[in-house]
């Protein structure tokens, strides 16, 4: 009796014990699950809680940065102590950041997650090579401040831009961006008011000032692409009609702004427009308005560039940017005449890079200007590129500005505006001159 009741509490308390590690597994596994899907989510909330920030924080058009401390001291205007809730805010951020998974989730255009992958494999801390960063003063001032009144103006209707991106991955947030173009707008006028060559062409002042980032390429066909691949683009003047002629026969189009509402655009293909839908007698036609007439050459390479200057046989001279397109993907690999996205524009006063309508697009000058993926990269970050030529290590600065259907997502390519040319002859010969591919580098402010 005894014997068999020492094997009943042996065998209850075996029992017992498989349920205990059962259970114990079981609860070990969901605290996994729930930490690695929280983690997971830091990156696609953190960009809700810079949209809270900026709900309570309204800026203003100065922020002044001493140079000499690098310290940013802003005159921001806000409904709290705006000082104390951006810096509670870029601690805490940064705070939660840096205790976040090094994984990234990268997504598409549609802001569909495509895959992740690890941080430290792409961003990792460097220091800039010693030989000097070229750029036009003049120019890059222009496009770090009109960068930086895009974040002033539009970050409540644009919460893209609050995306900080693959350099989360760093502890870096959007006001450290912010920062960085402060900063560098201060240096700038500083150095262009007393006809000085600017510190931020020296890497020694750069090194000092700022965290260096080297960004090694991932391309997800080609894993042992290391360094960024450098493509161009660029402005091509045109000649046009303001009617269709025999030479001047392909148009491009502007939606009418009661087209927000009407999507009836969105389900055209490029092929479609150009079989005459729009034109007298087309199924369509009075929907949108003729802006020009172009060669079809001349229009696919509007397309292709995103801006075109059209000399009308009027004598009139004008900037064109692509507005809204019909909604359907770019083909990565597709020739270009059978692509079925379709872009329509507007007349615009200078070249348009990033903005989230037409009216709010940063103006941008070439040789200091990045179209990148702005999802996962972020809008306004500084890059340096580097790359060898006759023995010698070559820097160029620019700021990401700009993007493209080509760049979502892509964590391997950067596209540099080289100019506004007359035709491709010019174009190839200009660049050349410049790297297909180089070693990049983000500029954050210390």
């Amino acid at each position: 009796m005894n014997i068999l009741f020492n094997k009943k509490i042996r065998l209850t308390l075996g029992c017992a014990a498989l349920l205990f590690v059962s259970l114990s597994s079981s609860h070990l596994y969901n605290q996994l699950k729930t930490k690695q899907q929280t983690q997971q989510d830091q990156s696609f909330t953190q960009q809700d809680n810079l949209a809270l920030l900026q709900s309570q924080t309204s800026f203003t058009s100065n922020h002044l940065v001493d140079p000499l401390t690098s310290k940013v001291q802003s005159s921001f205007v806000t409904q709290q102590t705006s000082d104390e809730i951006l810096k509670q805010y870029a601690f805490s951020s940064r705070q939660d950041l840096l205790a976040a998974s090094p994984s990234y989730p990268v997504i598409d255009e549609f802001k569909k997650y495509k895959f992740s992958i690890n941080g430290s494999q792409v961003v990792t801390p460097a220091k800039l090579p010693s030989s000097k960063v070229n750029f036009n003063q003049g120019d890059l001032l222009t496009v770090l401040v009109n960068t930086r009144k895009y974040f002033q103006d539009y970050a409540s209707e644009d919460p893209d831009i609050l995306r900080t991106g693959l350099l989360t991955t760093q502890g870096v947030t959007v006001p450290d961006v912010l920062k960085t173009l402060d900063f560098m707008i201060v240096v700038l006028k500083e150095d262009i008011a007393n006809k000085r060559a600017t510190r931020l062409q020296d890497p020694k002042f750069i090194n000092s000032n700022f965290r260096v980032i080297k960004w090694t390429a991932y391309n997800p066909k080609d894993k042992k692409q290391k360094q960024l691949r450098i493509t161009k683009y660029a402005v091509f003047t045109h000649s046009g009609s303001r009617k269709k002629t025999s030479t001047f026969n392909t148009p491009i189009y502007s939606l009418k702004d009661n087209s927000n509402n009407d999507k009836f655009y969105t389900k055209y293909t490029k092929q479609d427009v150009l079989s005459g839908i729009f034109e007298p007698g087309g199924k369509e036609f009075g929907k949108v308005k003729s802006l020009a007439y172009l060669t079809r050459t001349g229009l696919e390479e509007a397309l292709m560039q995103g801006t075109v200057l059209i000399n009308f046989t009027d004598g009139y001279r004008a900037f064109f940017n692509v507005d809204r397109n019909n909604g359907m993907s770019y083909i990565r690999g597709l020739k270009a005449t059978a692509q079925k996205r379709y872009w329509y524009f507007r007349e615009v006063d200078a070249i348009k890079g990033y903005g989230y309508k037409i009216d709010a697009k940063i103006s941008i000058k070439p040789g200091v200007t990045f179209a990148g993926d702005v999802l996962n990269i972020g809008l306004g970050k500084v890059i340096v590129i580097e790359h060898t030529k006759g023995g010698r290590k070559h820097l160029r600065m620019g700021v990401m500005a700009d993007t493209g259907g080509a760049f979502l997502p892509n964590l391997y390519q950067l596209d540099f505006l080289a100019g506004i040319f007359k035709n491709q002859k010019e174009f190839g010969q200009n660049i050349s001159q410049l790297p297909e591919y180089a070693t990049a580098y983000f500029l954050v402010k210390k």
